[in-house]
């Protein structure tokens, strides 16, 4: 029986954002794909934050060490090592390269790489995190059995960027929840403050997510005449002063910012929106575009990094540096029905590609591998 320690520090945070949906989708599929795995969840202490009620179903450490001491002695020297009741798994698993876990003796150490912004769009990002980040991949790069990424794109920003063993690095894709609603979709817009016909976006509101050029071309698409709102969804992130600043400026149409949002409230959001638009200028795998696609919506999405890979052809893609571009491509498709129509068939179709039990298997094929290795 193999046996994995699962660092799952982004469910304890309180914007646990696109990596929180990796751990939180992953690790039960990894118990469901093979139950004999003996799984152990650890996280460095966040106060305040409760951790989520599934994690009940497994064995959950909190480490005597908080993350502004823990992490930076993690990525620099790998230590200090994990306490006995972790130290004596198999494998362990660090979901992000903001913090790479230990592992010594017998252990097996498998990170994943989610993406590589801080270095290909640094200027979006904090000093502190951008230091942070470059430390843990750097750790990884070092002394991580296996890499993953969710992406063929990331996987070669990560081997032209840096000199890892190319048999060390492992694609696997993500997928998007198929969890039922559970929820009077009416009720969560009307308490969101949301009104159909809406245009949607998810994620993290930074800079990375080029929110103030959808902005700008959302309303120039306004000027046509269209009735729909754009509803961002998701929390606040880094340097959002700028957002708030452009959307503070008159214009035409409505923008509508929800906060963060339980899963509920995101299916309802998919649930009735018109369309989604999602222009970052660069992602390691764009789970929302993925999202949307499950839900039947027709989509709109940059033509850079991991986006066209996603989407497989069954999105409308945009130059993300270009306002005219993306508001062209909102002002036809929420004007030619025939276009929307095709386009949601394509999405649907597309995202029947992907599942989190594929992920799964995927991932347990991993820690086979680096667990056979001499």
């Amino acid at each position: 029986m193999t046996s994995l320690a699962f660092h799952v520090d982004q469910l304890f945070s309180p914007s646990p954002g696109g990596i929180g949906t990796y751990v939180r989708r992953l690790v039960p599929a990894l118990a469901k794909q093979d139950p004999s795995l003996d799984i152990k969840l650890f996280h460095a202490r966040f106060e305040g934050v409760a951790p989520e009620r599934w994690t009940r179903e497994f064995w959950v450490e909190e480490l005597p060490r908080g993350i502004r001491s823990l992490y930076p002695q993690w990525n620099l020297a790998g230590r200090p090592p994990l306490p006995p009741t972790l130290a004596t798994q198999d494998v362990v698993h660090g979901p992000s390269p903001a913090s790479i876990p230990p592992a010594g003796g017998h252990q097996k150490l498998v990170v994943t790489v989610h993406d590589l912004a801080f270095l290909v769009a640094p200027q979006h990002f904090p000093r502190k995190w951008r230091t942070m980040y470059r430390m843990g991949l750097r750790a990884a790069i070092r002394r991580a059995d296996a890499i993953i990424t969710p992406s063929r794109n990331t996987a070669e920003d990560l081997l032209s960027r840096t000199k890892v063993d190319p048999d060390r690095v492992h694609v696997i894709p993500l997928a998007a929840s198929s969890e039922p609603a559970g929820t009077d979709a009416e009720q969560t817009l009307s308490r969101l403050k949301v009104q159909p016909p809406y245009l949607l976006f998810v994620g993290t509101l930074e800079p990375r997510k080029n929110l103030i050029r959808l902005i700008r071309a959302y309303r120039r698409a306004a000027t046509s005449g269209i009735p729909h709102s754009l509803v961002l969804a998701g929390p606040l992130g880094w340097h959002h002063q700028q957002l708030h600043r452009e959307l503070a400026l008159r214009g035409p149409g409505e923008v509508v910012l929800t906060g963060g949002i339980s899963d509920a409230e995101l299916d309802a959001l998919y649930r009735h929106a018109a369309a989604f638009v999602y222009p970052p200028v660069y992602e390691g795998f764009g789970l929302p575009v993925l999202e949307a696609m499950t839900h039947g919506l027709p989509v709109i999405c940059s033509n850079t990094s991991s986006l066209p890979e996603v989407a497989g052809g069954a999105a409308l893609e945009v130059d993300p540096d270009s306002v005219r571009e993306i508001a062209s491509a909102i002002e036809t498709l929420l004007t030619d029905t025939a276009l929307s129509e095709k386009l949601a068939a394509r999405a649907r179709a597309r995202a029947e590609r992907f599942s989190w039990d594929e992920t799964a298997r995927q991932t347990l094929e991993v820690y086979e591998k680096v667990l056979d290795a001499k």
